[in-house]
């Protein structure tokens, strides 16, 4: 049994984790952690989480021993947590969104310390939607092509675009060589750049989360678009990074390792 910590535990990707781990006979979930003033502290997990109370209280910190935290927290929360996890042993899946370059930096380093998954969407769908759009820059290197991201997501989100946009935009750049980031566009901007990706982030209600890819040429459009119905993907695909992560070498891994693409 693969004994599991989740870190932003009252949150509604952590409220999912914990509702999904529970009946995952694969985990014992024995900490969940939220920031010290907390409303949700000293509430039992899974009676945040909408289950049956499962003898977990949320917490500021934790004594339990852990062998996979799972991160759904704030970049910050991140931060402070890597060490944690670094002087004690543990293996960490960081599902955040918004991590910064150089946060991206001290995850590799952790990575040489103990195992280590990051990915800006813990979705499979979003994840094989990547691979699909790296084959399309591959193919469509030479050809001219418009490259735009459109991305929705909830009210709440705080970051825009999203990480899942961003790595997106960064897998397509690499293979196409397109260094110019246009976000939105407004007034009499002049003619389309030829190396420009271009992102759009729409907020609306409480979208889940939705990518849509355009690859766009004189004549024809490919669009790729991957949509998130509920969290339970995002939630499902920590819970994966983490069964993957148990017992593994210190590393940088990520959702390709996971899904073996």
């Amino acid at each position: 049994m693969i004994r599991i910590g989740i870190n932003g535990a009252a949150g509604r990707m952590g409220q999912r984790v914990i509702a999904l781990a529970a009946t995952d006979g694969t985990f014992k979930i024995v900490a969940a952690i939220e920031t010290e003033k907390h409303s949700q502290i000293g509430c039992d997990a899974g009676e945040t989480a909408g289950i049956t109370n499962i003898d977990v209280p949320i917490t500021a910190d934790w004594k339990q021993k852990i062998d996979v935290m799972i991160d759904f927290s704030t970049p910050k929360s991140t931060e402070m947590l890597i060490q944690r996890c670094i002087n004690n042993g543990i293996a960490l899946v960081i599902a955040t969104t918004g991590i910064t370059p150089s946060q991206h930096d001290k995850l590799r380093v952790a990575g040489t310390q103990i195992p280590v998954l990051y990915s800006p969407s813990m979705s499979f769908a979003v994840n094989m939607a990547m691979k699909l759009c790296q084959l399309t820059a591959q193919t469509f290197k030479d050809q001219n092509t418009d490259v735009e991201i459109l991305e929705k997501h909830h009210r709440f989100k705080v970051d825009a675009p999203s990480g899942t946009a961003a790595k997106f935009a960064s897998i397509i750049s690499k293979e196409m060589g397109y260094n110019s980031f246009q976000y939105g566009r407004y007034g009499n901007i002049g003619e389309r750049s030829r190396n420009e990706i271009g992102f759009h982030s729409v907020r609306i209600g409480d979208n889940p989360g939705e990518h849509t890819i355009m690859f766009g040429l004189l004549g024809e459009t490919l669009e790729i678009t991957v949509k998130a119905s509920n969290r339970d993907c995002y939630a499902k695909g920590a819970l994966a990074a983490a069964k993957f992560l148990f017992g593994k070498k210190p590393g940088f891994y990520t959702m390709d390792n996971v899904m073996d693409l």
